[in-house]
């Protein structure tokens, strides 16, 4: 059998657009802003790479110890550290024109202002082919996942962030919710061309010797494996109520768990912390669901968006 058709076209409705070659993209704050993992693996063969969440000011994020290993997975304090978006135009974009994976920037800020402008900041730079808004992150004091908690702020963060970028906008959203379909509805109507699901799940660690919290910030953002199954019913449910592309991720580590998300109605996945135990990851998942295209004769990606909905 010829090669399958893996493209996938994430802004339909949007006419800059953004066509990934195969739907194998990376999740922000885990592949750093690309040129690291360069180095050990061809990132140009991926479908796209979100970097590491970006603030209008530079960050040094939150108190050691900020990254705990947990039975299923890791918990993550970070703090949304990161250089800044000016840092970011002018040192990482110019980077990545120069290259042909598609980058998108993930955004966070502590009010609609703030993602308007950095909406704003980086409409028309070479090199960023997409922002993706986060509205979801854990593990900052303002911002985050405040904005991802109701469908009216999450739709006027959308909106802010609409109004002043012509670019692909994916909005990121939280399992730290009641009903996310009423969330993904509501960043659809206030613009959005494409949802992501899901970003971490609220966790904590107890030292027994200390008797006290293991991260420096008390909580933190568990993902992994063990977030999978949660991640996998969100996906279905919000596929199933949306028109527009849905990306899923949330403990992909295999060609069977993003197929998994794919056939739950996911246009495309994102692996993140697999790829800190094994930095080849993003491809060995592509690599396989090339094979398994080609072992069942699926010709078309299409064919299996939604297969199990």
């Amino acid at each position: 059998m010829k090669t399958p058709g893996l493209s996938v076209q994430l802004a339909p409705d949007n006419r800059r657009g953004l066509l990934l070659a195969n739907p194998v993209m990376t999740a922000s704050g885990t592949f750093g802003y690309g040129a690291e993992y360069a180095e050990v693996m061809d990132i140009q063969k991926l479908g796209a790479i979100i970097c590491k969440g970006t603030t209008l000011k530079p960050r040094t994020g939150n108190p050691q110890p900020r990254l705990v290993e947990t039975a299923g997975g890791v918990l993550n304090s970070i703090g949304m550290e990161n250089i800044g978006i000016e840092a970011l135009v002018r040192e990482k974009a110019p980077v990545w024109a120069g290259w042909n994976v598609p980058v998108i920037v993930n955004i966070l800020g502590e009010s609609a202002e703030d993602y308007a402008a950095l909406a704003r900041r980086l409409d028309g730079v070479a090199g960023v082919s997409g922002i993706e808004v986060n509205i979801s992150c854990p593990n900052v004091d303002a911002g985050g996942i405040e904005f991802g908690s109701s469908p009216e702020a999450a739709a006027a963060v959308t909106a802010a962030a609409r109004a002043n970028t012509t670019l692909p906008l994916i909005v990121k959203l939280s399992p730290n919710v009641t009903d996310i379909t009423s969330i993904a509805r509501a960043v659809i109507e206030a613009g959005a061309d494409a949802v992501s699901l899901i970003n971490t799940l609220k966790g904590m660690a107890i030292d027994l010797v200390s008797r006290r919290p293991v991260m420096g910030n008390v909580s933190g953002g568990l993902s992994g494996p063990a977030i999978k199954p949660v991640a996998l019913h969100m996906v279905y449910q919000v596929a199933k109520a949306v028109k527009i592309p849905v990306i899923g991720c949330g403990g992909i580590a295999t060609a069977g768990d993003a197929l998994e998300f794919i056939m739950t109605g996911a246009s495309a996945i994102q692996v993140g912390t697999a790829t800190f135990s094994n930095p080849h990851a993003p491809l060995d998942v592509l690599q396989g669901i090339e094979d398994f295209m080609k072992k069942e004769g699926v010709s078309q990606l299409a064919e299996l968006i939604g297969a199990a909905a």
